[in-house]
């Protein structure tokens, strides 16, 4: 892991408990045994990157990162003082507050859906396959808390879009995957978002300025234009060699686009 570091190849390393999301079956199952690696990872300054949540049989799902804040993180930082660590894609107030609590050292990114969508969305009126990922939504009063910490100009909180392209075909079925896809509209929405919250002026922060700033690494160079002007006609689709993708709908007009 240092020598990987010391080539200025790898940035960060990300942790995933075994089972937690797609292909995460070799994922880390004790803790313990990858405690000398974090112990370096923070004695030469590379962040952890994790997917918090427990895997436990025993553990309601929507609890998951709750229960990993307690039982696995707040453990992992006591014994490893120094490593920075990023909670990626966090889903809860708990997340939230967790990172606000910290003085230094601790991030989170935040994705464009879970600001958009709450569990009800997947379960009401039949399931919505299509907004169905990994750490699943949770209650409304959550989503809020995102969004809070998303619009708030909080350096500790930048933008994860964990956007997963998975194929119709694999997403609907009787055993679906984890993951919505929000590459292509992910810009547009989150405009839309700050905008209601009246805080455009911290968008280019979240999605462009917090994330390299914590990393310690340069900020991209290369710009946006966003443009607000009538709604578009957006694909609800994107064809692939392997099937068609859905793209995530946010469930209203996209007022702002990119424009260069």
């Amino acid at each position: 892991v240092a020598a990987a570091h010391a080539s200025g190849l790898v940035s960060a390393v990300k942790l995933y408990p075994a089972g937690a999301t797609t292909n995460s079956a070799s994922g880390v199952s004790d803790f313990d045994k990858v405690r000398g690696v974090l112990e370096r990872m923070a004695e030469i300054g590379l962040p952890l990157c994790v997917h918090g949540e427990v895997t436990d049989a025993d553990i309601d799902i929507f609890d998951r990162e709750a229960v990993f804040i307690d039982r696995v993180l707040d453990p992992i930082r006591r014994k490893t003082p120094g490593l920075r660590i990023i909670m990626e894609h966090i889903t809860t107030a708990d997340g939230v507050d967790y990172v606000q609590s910290a003085e230094r050292d601790l991030a989170a990114t935040i994705t464009t859906h879970h600001l958009i969508i709450n569990r009800n969305h997947i379960l009401v009126g039949g399931i919505k396959p299509h907004y169905y990922c990994l750490p699943v939504a949770k209650r409304e009063s959550h989503r809020l808390a995102l969004r809070a910490a998303a619009t708030s100009g909080d350096t500790r909180f930048f933008l994860g879009t964990d956007s997963a392209p998975h194929t119709d075909a694999n997403k609907l079925s009787a055993c679906g995957c984890a993951g919505c896809f929000t590459a292509t509209n992910t810009m547009p929405i989150l405009a839309h978002v700050f905008e209601e919250e009246g805080a455009l002026e911290r968008l280019e922060g979240f999605t462009s300025l917090h994330g390299p700033a914590f990393y310690r690494l340069p900020v991209n160079d290369s710009t946006l234009t966003l443009t607000k002007g009538t709604p578009a006609p957006t694909p609800s689709k994107l064809a692939t060699d392997e099937g068609d993708v859905t793209i995530f709908d946010p469930g209203f007009d996209l007022l702002w686009q990119v424009t260069g």
